[in-house]
């Protein structure tokens, strides 16, 4: 059988309205509600469902972060993960933390823990790079599929089927493999409170960036972030030759 390795990422919640700081230099986090990024939800969500159908023997969950990245990891267990690793990345070095340093971490993991499937959410709503997947594929040279809707595994290998710009792709690939889950590949379970008690039992491994010989040094350098600008209010006009008058007048049309 199978072991997953599910990488799980703590973000500002998606309920939250996010405030520019007023240095410019970030965004601000301090007594702000953070959650598990909700693809990475769906990625933990489907691991869970792969063991449920024995398909999978073991769900390990790893997070980057500071330490209330353990919250997160918590989360991943109560809802059926058996252990976590936490990668505990701190201060201005996690600010300045990418996909290409993240991918490396999870291709590190992935070969301690002798994973045949690297499971991850497709993008994290605070940056959306909708990188780390591709780039863990391309440390490991296993294959991958990304944007999955349909995950059906085989023996040794896996039926995917993918959302692509014109429809609905499927694919067929060998494991180990990374897959990247998109939005309508399952919905979630809730942890339920004696899976929340039983989380608190079990195991959470810390490890640094350090120990696993990967560099996180900055690539880099952030200049300023900046709300995006007020757009104007629009104006109805009577008729569609007002409507060309104003278009000359602006110089959009000749």
């Amino acid at each position: 059988m199978a072991r997953v390795l599910v990488g799980v990422k703590r973000v500002i919640d998606y309920a939250v309205k996010i405030r520019v700081k007023p240095d410019k230099t970030g965004v601000v986090t301090d007594g702000v509600k953070h959650s598990m990024n909700p693809f990475d939800e769906i990625a933990i969500e489907e691991a869970v469902r792969m063991k449920e159908k024995k398909f999978a023997q073991e769900v390990i969950a790893v997070s980057c972060g500071p330490a209330q990245s353990q919250e997160t990891i918590r989360t991943a267990l109560a809802m059926g993960a058996d252990r976590g690793i936490h990668v505990e990345i701190s201060g201005s070095e996690y600010e300045l933390l990418q996909p290409i340093h993240v991918s490396k971490i999870l291709a590190k993991l992935a070969q301690d823990e002798k994973a045949d499937i690297v499971l991850v959410g497709k993008q994290a709503i605070d940056d959306d790079c909708n990188q780390t997947a591709q780039m863990i594929a391309g440390v490991l040279d296993w294959p991958t599929g990304t944007f999955c809707s349909k995950i059906e595994p085989g023996q040794g290998d896996l039926t995917i089927t993918r959302e692509i710009d014109g429809g609905l792709e499927t694919i067929k690939i060998k494991t180990p493999a990374v897959l990247s889950a998109d939005l309508r590949l399952n919905e979630p379970r809730y942890a339920t409170l004696p899976n929340i008690m039983k989380a608190k039992k079990k195991q959470i491994k810390k490890i640094t960036p350090k120990d696993l010989g990967i560099d996180t040094s900055p690539r880099i350098e952030i200049v300023s972030i900046e709300d995006p600008p007020v757009r104007q209010a629009g104006s109805i006009l009577p008729d569609v030759d007002t409507l060309i008058s104003k278009l000359k007048e602006a110089g959009h049309v000749k």
